[in-house]
Order: structure tokens, then sequence, then C-alpha cells
């Protein structure tokens, strides 16, 4: 009866060792883990250009608008 026990035992580690990943499975891990932070710092970087964008966007209104302003208030003088 302990040799069945120790046989079950020993088949029962042997199955758990081998349900691990594979080097395959390992190996796309790998790259779905850098493909991820690849793709964040890309996501980062767009941000990065839209927030600029809109800041130039915003700087040139503010501009046409205190431009506009000026000679409105120009032309009122005159």
């Amino acid at each position: 009866m302990k040799k069945l026990v120790s046989i079950i035992a020993v088949a029962g580690v042997l199955a758990l060792i081998s349900c691990g990943p594979s080097a395959d499975e390992k190996a796309k891990a790998e790259k779905a883990k850098a493909d991820s932070a690849r793709m964040a710092d890309s996501t980062k970087q767009a941000q990065q250009a839209a927030m600029m964008k809109m800041k130039q966007d915003s700087a040139a209104k503010a501009a046409a608008m205190k431009s506009d302003t000026t000679k409105k208030d120009t032309a009122k003088k005159m």
C-alpha cells in the first residue's frame, strides 16, 4: 500500500510539473509583453503629440482673437 501511495504521489508531482508552459508559450508571452510595452509607448507619444497640437491651436486662436480685438479697438479710435 505504501508503494502505491508513493507511486501516485510521484505521478501527481510529475503531472503538475509537465503542465507548465512550454518554451514556445514562454516565448509568445515575452513577445506579447514586449508588444504591449511598445504599444503603450506609442500611445503615450500619440497623446503627447495631440496635446502639443491642441496647445498650438489654442495659442494660434488666442493670438487671432487678440489681433481681431486690437484691430477693432484701432478702428473705433479713428
